[in-house]
């Protein structure tokens, strides 16, 4: 087992290292007749590509995807999909003083562990550039959730280091006000804050880390499978799979043991013509099967391993050294992550979507 593959029916195993030739993904388990073109998967890959402000990695790429099979005519042909994005502004020899220290906190010393060998720039698969592959899959994975049940998935920064944004919860945000700014908070005041803040530590030669918040509005209920493939279980390895994650919760999540059951249970009621719930403090997932309810759940990310101050570490061999990393790195990567954290959102409910629809036919 590589562990480079996600998903049962709709498969995408990803490929690829940061300062490598490209990155791409290929999708297995695509409905055959879905009209899907390059720009519908490249709207999310441009919102996730690097260099786009003073808060982001200066790494200049364009990230411009190539569809080399699995589509004719503009629409699926039920076969293997192939994703391409090919790689422009690779630097590896940024990372020549670097290949006989072990970075600290990143994935160098135990890449070097489990395999004897390890991409020597960049953090090869472990680098957030691997992403790639899963936007590109996960904005296909978007459009036939949207097209079936009319999902909408939205995700924003809600904190970043000692700023935290209201709660937006369940206010109905756009992807076009999320994007309103380049910190992606969608409250101006507290996105100023952590602009300066972001912009301080990377000035610093230093990092911070910061908080997601998602919303996937639109799913219909029955997605899940019991015990072991529970919904918020597969959610929860999706996220804790992206690049700088550290912590994971839904619905009410860690502040849900404060409250006595009475004030936590989200009793029911009729909406329209069907069963809904008054409160949503499960997250939408009830038992591990989705109830029709918005699914909320938040991320942790930590701040990014790589900085440019001067650390004391070891080399390979033990020595004492001191490291001063170059190279071009997010000092916070969480408004890059948004479109990363809707897009895997998006794999896993169309991989529960296809075996709901198995399980009905």
């Amino acid at each position: 087992m590589s562990g480079s593959s996600i998903g049962t029916l709709f498969r995408v195993t990803t490929f690829g290292e940061s300062h490598g030739k490209a990155v791409g993904a290929i999708v297995d388990g695509c409905p055959a007749g879905i009209e899907v073109s390059e720009a519908d998967i490249q709207t999310q890959l441009t919102r996730r590509r690097p260099g786009q402000s003073d808060v982001s990695t200066p790494r200049n790429e364009a990230d411009q995807v190539i569809i080399l099979s699995g589509t004719e005519s503009g629409k699926t042909l039920g076969t293997p999909i192939g994703l391409l994005v090919n790689n422009r502004d690779q630097r590896p020899g940024d990372y020549t003083e670097m290949s006989q220290v072990p970075r600290p906190s990143h994935a160098d010393f135990t890449y070097q562990m489990k395999y004897g060998t390890r991409a020597s720039s960049g953090g090869g698969r472990s680098s957030a550039r691997e992403t790639i592959g899963r936007v590109a899959a996960g904005a296909i994975a978007e459009k036939i959730l949207q097209e079936w049940y009319g999902t909408e998935i939205v995700a924003w920064v809600s904190s970043a280091g000692e700023h935290d944004a209201p709660d937006l919860r369940n206010t109905g945000l756009t992807r076009e006000q999320v994007d309103g700014n380049i910190m992606r908070c969608p409250d101006a005041a507290s996105a100023e804050a952590m602009i300066e803040s972001v912009v301080s530590a990377r000035d610093a030669g230093d990092s911070m880390g910061g908080i997601v918040t998602c919303e996937c509005r639109g799913v219909p209920a029955g997605l899940g499978e019991p015990v072991f493939e529970k919904l918020e279980a597969k959610l929860a390895q999706a996220m804790m799979s992206i690049p700088a994650t550290k912590g994971f919760e839904i619905g009410s999540g860690f502040a849900g043991v404060r409250m006595k059951g009475s004030e936590h249970n989200d009793p029911f009621v009729q909406k329209g013509d069907h069963l809904g719930t008054v409160t949503n403090h499960s997250g939408g997932i009830q038992g591990g099967i989705s109830n029709g309810e918005s699914i909320v759940f938040q991320i942790a990310f930590k701040p990014p391993a790589t900085i440019s101050q001067a650390q004391s570490t070891a080399t390979f061999e033990g020595e004492d050294t001191v490291l001063e990393a170059k190279g071009r790195h997010d000092p916070c990567v969480v408004n890059r992550a948004i479109p990363i954290v809707e897009t895997m959102a998006a794999l896993v409910l169309m991989d529960m979507a296809l075996r709901q629809k198995v399980r009905e036919t």
